[in-house]
């Protein structure tokens, strides 16, 4: 393909054009794509079907602990059922939504390449997904699993008769997607990127999916293993994690967690480059301290590697190890907020548009802050004895987790959404779910501070009536959340047929992915583009041009 300059505040025409989503409508066109645009609507429908099970599992969590009595349904059936929330949850949502979908659709049109490097692997890694949450769906739907999400040993691996073995096998096979995925990004960035595209212009999006891709690599094996060894002591009996067959559970511990605590930077991480990316674009101007904003993404995920035993401090690990974990857990803080001060600085004296992205934006920052701090109380060895295990837990993983991950994605999506589809969205309707979002959240988790810092104690279908206040307000809240996560879905399909047509820069944004039709055409770019600007040039924008964004 031949090279060409775009000026920095040229997007092309919209001409008709032979684009992805009408280069061929079968059924069968779509499952053996290779374009890596497909391939991201294709996680979208997935991780959008996954999303709503896990909320309807957590639906009737909240139904049950309505009243304290637990009323609803069995223990046994409680136990099940949050376990399979918070399988599903973690491993076929949260850690594939943003670098599966926005990732795989945006990577390559953010560093000028016409696909990621192997784009076999990248559908091979879709189908290494979908067979996971097949498999997960049929455990669910014969017997289910009754362990938690983490398969804590030895309940997993001797006590319990639920379905273990084939669950294990399901994140296992999942786990690969991740693999796949992550490799795709590392050589696709390393390798593909467009003449002039240096690693100091790169977008702060694609700065996050790397450091994410390079957490994938690194630590999914190890779950995998670890998942592998649980199945192996289950089927031969072979003293590994059980203590009653010469093995320590701890060890199971060690394994889990030295995943699976670098894997809430796999969920959050992705999120904060799409945060970085809004911010740069409703305030028009450049992310303060960009370097810095970019290498706290490598921080985060090297640091990532170094915490995982913050989660075992009532575990019986040495007191000494506790004090050192406890001190690097502390010291992570700090590259979460250099990102924090930066965008907030980024903030200062900007022309700040609130469009419906931007709102999505304020909310990630509200909601990964209260996250954050909250952390820093499970870090400190004295509080942290005293709310391991309770609904203080709960409220923490689902603010940085949850409120932040899903910030970034529908923040994100609302973005891109006129890239992905040529389509606008009603911007009043969008504006009303970023507010039920961010209230019904706060309405849900907040009050589980609460109740964790007076004693409930999480994964019980029973408590005592005192709590109960808190716990309506909690179900309360959930329902409200729960509109606000239906509205998108509903105008997102709307829009697909009667949303205005997009122009196709309709923010009026920086970077290379705005410079192509909406949506792009089957190979990204007529001719592969040459980067003479600095990343988030909004100081080279025609004055003229600094009007808020408006959905046309």
């Amino acid at each position: 393909m031949a090279s060409t300059v775009i000026p920095a505040n040229q997007a092309p025409a919209q001409t008709p054009k032979l684009n992805y989503l009408n280069n061929g409508h079968t059924l069968k066109s779509w499952l053996l794509t290779t374009d890596h645009k497909r391939i991201a609507i294709l996680y979208l429908i997935s991780v959008t079907a996954f999303f709503f099970l896990g909320g309807f599992f957590a639906m009737l969590i909240r139904l049950e602990l309505l009243t304290p009595q637990g009323d609803l349904m069995h223990a046994d059936t409680y136990n099940k059922v949050f376990t399979m929330h918070g399988m599903i949850m973690v491993f076929f949502f949260l850690i594939p939504v943003v670098p599966a979908v926005l990732g795989n659709f945006l990577v390559p049109l953010m560093i000028g390449a016409k696909d990621l490097a192997f784009p076999r692997i990248n559908l091979l890694s879709w189908y290494l997904y979908a067979i996971g949450g097949i498999m997960i769906t049929h455990v669910m739907l014969t017997g289910g699993v009754d362990t938690g999400w983490t398969f804590y040993s030895p309940f997993s691996t001797e006590y319990t008769n639920t379905k273990i073995v084939e669950a294990g096998l399901a994140v296992f096979i999942a786990g690969f997607s991740s693999i796949f995925t992550g490799l795709n990004f590392i050589v696709t960035v390393h390798r593909m990127r467009a003449p002039g595209l240096t690693w100091s212009r790169l977008p702060l999006f694609i700065w996050a999916n790397y450091a994410t891709s390079l957490i994938m690599i690194l630590g999914t094996p190890v779950v995998a293993i670890t998942i592998v060894l649980v199945a192996v002591e289950r089927l031969f009996h072979l003293g590994i994690f059980d203590p009653r067959l010469g093995g320590d559970p701890l060890l199971f511990q060690h394994l889990f967690w030295f995943y699976s605590h670098p894997a809430v930077y796999i969920m959050i991480l992705p999120s904060m480059g799409v945060i970085s990316e809004l911010i740069a674009c409703f305030a028009r101007k450049r992310i303060f301290g960009y370097n810095f904003v970019a290498l706290s993404s490598i921080a985060i995920a090297v640091l990532g590697f170094l915490v995982w035993a913050h989660h075992m401090f009532v575990a019986g690990i040495s007191l000494y190890a506790a004090m050192i974990f406890s001190f690097l857990t502390f010291f992570i803080g700090v590259p979460s907020a250099v990102k924090v001060f930066n965008w907030t600085a980024t903030l200062y004296k900007g022309s700040i548009s609130y469009a419906t992205p931007m709102l999505y934006a304020f909310g990630f920052i509200g909601l990964f802050t209260i996250g954050g701090l909250t952390g820093l109380f499970l870090a400190t060895l004295g509080i942290d004895v005293h709310v391991t295990d309770t609904y203080f837990v709960v409220a923490h993983f689902h603010y940085v987790m949850v409120g932040g991950v899903l910030m970034g994605y529908l923040g994100g999506m609302h973005f891109w959404w006129p890239k992905i589809t040529g389509r606008m969205y009603p911007e009043g309707w969008a504006k009303l779910s970023a507010l039920l979002v961010f209230v019904g959240f706060n309405l849900t988790f907040f009050p589980q501070f609460i109740l964790g810092y007076v004693g409930m104690p999480r994964r019980y279908w029973q408590y005592p009536p005192e709590f109960q206040v808190l716990n309506v307000l909690s179900t309360a809240g959930a329902s409200v959340l729960a509109v606000g996560y239906l509205l998108p879905m509903i105008y997102f399909l709307w829009s697909l047929k009667y949303g205005p047509i997009a122009d196709a820069n309709p923010w009026n944004a920086a970077g290379l992915e705005w410079k192509t039709a909406s949506p792009p055409t089957t190979f990204n770019f007529d001719e592969t583009p040459v980067v003479t600007w600095e990343a988030y040039n909004y100081d080279e924008i025609p004055a003229k041009e600094l009007e808020a964004p408006v959905a046309r």
